[in-house]
């Protein structure tokens, strides 16, 4: 009984980090109702006060502790690198576009959608969703450095500016297909992406005639 007692707290406050995350994915951080997502916790608002003493707080925590670890699982960041980067890219990106869900499209990344909304407003907000796109963009530029290091990466690319634009591409191919309400649109943009990063292999060595 003690250590059920024990593990109460931290069951209670995954309960409402869940039903935040839900909350907000859908309506975005200022339209959330605490009301909504206390109910979809199943507890009660002195649970909810106990452990954040604000909407603000429980919002940086769903930045901090669901989306950032969702966006990293998702985009392979958490997986040890390993093989050729541009092949493991690839292979990212049309794992991404053969299991696109129409809730992607219907409400976009969740990430990009704080970015837009809290960014201009809220500095701890923007930290927190920066210091992700920080940790993806770092993963990429790391392993495309390993690339060039194994000669499976061009050496005249800047692996830094190239993961930018993968994760600014990514972000953007889900904002524009937000908008449009359109997965073909979306998993068009992901397959350019891909067939752009076959550009980053280097040249095949040409065979020298023999005399």
């Amino acid at each position: 009984m003690v250590k059920r007692r024990g593990r109460d707290p931290d069951v209670t406050r995954d309960k409402l980090l869940k039903a935040a995350f839900e909350e907000i994915y859908r309506r975005g951080f200022q339209a959330a109702s605490l009301d909504t997502i206390l109910a979809k916790a199943g507890v009660s608002k002195g649970a909810l006060y106990h452990h954040f003493p604000d909407k603000a707080s429980l919002g940086y925590a769903v930045v901090d502790e669901v989306v950032k670890g969702l966006l990293l699982e998702r985009w392979g960041v958490l997986e040890p690198p390993s093989g050729d980067p541009i092949t493991a890219l690839q292979r990212i990106l049309r794992g991404r576009v053969a299991n696109l869900t129409s809730r992607e499209v219907e409400l976009g990344c969740p990430l990009n959608n704080l970015a837009q909304e809290m960014s201009p407003l809220d500095q701890r907000f923007r930290r927190g969703v920066n210091a992700t796109f920080d940790i993806w963009t770092d993963a990429v530029a790391k392993d495309l450095g390993r690339g060039q290091a194994e000669g499976t990466v061009r050496k005249d690319v800047d692996p830094r500016k190239i993961a930018a634009f993968v994760v600014a591409s990514i972000e953007g191919s889900f904002g524009l297909a937000k908008g449009a309400q359109s997965a073909s649109m979306l998993r068009s943009n992901l397959e350019v992406l891909s067939s752009f990063l076959e550009s980053l292999r280097p040249a095949p060595k040409r065979r020298t005639a023999k005399t």
